[in-house]
């Protein structure tokens, strides 16, 4: 069992940066591939981005790809999520999964975080 937690969401400008975190509680964190998912209002949760145990392979959606980064520490339990050139398209609540598959489909992840909100200004 994991319990994901996210963090950093907030308020930001067009253009701006946010960095998000989710940190995992339990000893298996590096078992899991960890993606990250987000949700805006009257739309379905989408795909962002994965990455996969040790960290050496990450995916993008084409919308983030070149703006965003993800990446880990293993040690430290936590994946980040860092949003550069942000757009007021990628407001949505962003939520951390962690499975075992590394597909780009909800199915493919086992446990959610409670999401964060992430909202972009124009």
């Amino acid at each position: 069992q994991v319990q994901l937690l996210e963090s950093g969401g907030g308020l930001v400008q067009a253009g701006g940066s946010l960095r998000l975190s989710c940190a995992a509680s339990g000893p298996t964190f590096s078992m899991y591939v960890m993606g990250w998912f987000r949700q805006a209002p009257g739309k379905e949760r989408e795909f962002v981005t994965r990455i996969t145990r040790s960290g050496s392979s990450t995916y993008y959606a084409d919308s983030v790809k070149g703006r965003f980064t993800i990446s880990r520490d293993n040690a430290k339990n936590t994946v980040y999520l860092q949003m550069n050139s942000l757009k007021p398209e990628d407001t949505a609540v962003y939520y951390c999964a962690a499975g075992g598959s590394g597909t780009t489909t909800m199915r493919g992840y086992n446990y959610w975080g409670q999401g964060t909100q992430v909202t972009v200004s124009s």
